[in-house]
């Protein structure tokens, strides 16, 4: 059985291989519209958008990363982290939670947390925090900001996820096109969203794959 670090790397050039031909398919169909509209099913009157791969059975688990110094514990359940007094770009980030069979998995918790647009975390409340259970498709879907920048780090989402009496997958989501990413230790190719502009904001798909049956 591989290990962890064999599986890492084929994780890595799975991307590097697949990353230019998923970039450019992408950039000539357009995407549902996430940001006011529910997606339009692959097959149904209308729909412009062939049906998209979300998991195969020779993807690997999504990798883990440092939760970092600003995670909170208990956060609020919520599904837009959009309030009074954020302010930024707005992004619909939206999933799937898989097993490594590819089934998707209900009930899971995700909890995320970020930097604002200032690149500043809310560490005495709950700004930009949040957590959410994927539905009986194993979605999920998040209404945010794209996060600031600091010192150090290139612009990242933290995400908890953990499926019931299973272990937490700790983690870090971040946005193509980047000029920080390159330099930033921590980034990983494998942990890019897909992101795509659209009227009002962004929209952005990361499927997760636990390691678990």
């Amino acid at each position: 059985m591989a290990n962890a670090e064999d599986r890492s790397r084929r994780r890595f050039f799975k991307f590097l291989l697949s990353a230019p031909i998923a970039y450019a398919i992408g950039s000539q169909l357009p995407w549902p519209d996430l940001l006011g509209a529910a997606e339009t099913k692959p097959g149904t009157p209308g729909s412009s958008l062939a049906p998209t791969p979300e998991c195969a059975d020779d993807d690997e688990p999504t990798p883990s990363e440092t939760a970092g110094p600003f995670f909170t514990p208990n956060s609020p359940r919520r599904t837009s982290l959009i309030e009074s007094g954020v302010s930024g770009t707005k992004v619909v980030l939206t999933g799937r939670v898989f097993s490594r069979e590819c089934r998707p998995l209900p009930g899971v918790l995700v909890d995320f947390w970020q930097a604002d647009d200032a690149g500043e975390y809310d560490n005495e409340g709950f700004k930009l925090r949040g957590h959410q259970f994927t539905d009986a498709t194993g979605l999920y879907r998040l209404t945010t900001i794209v996060p600031g920048l600091y010192p150090g780090r290139t612009r990242h989402i933290h995400a908890r996820v953990q499926a019931p009496k299973q272990r937490v997958l700790t983690t870090q989501l971040y946005l193509p096109d980047e000029p920080r990413n390159r330099r930033d230790f921590l980034f990983r190719p494998d942990l890019l969203m897909a992101v795509k502009n659209g009227a009002g904001g962004k929209q952005a798909r990361f499927h997760f794959m636990l390691d678990m049956a």
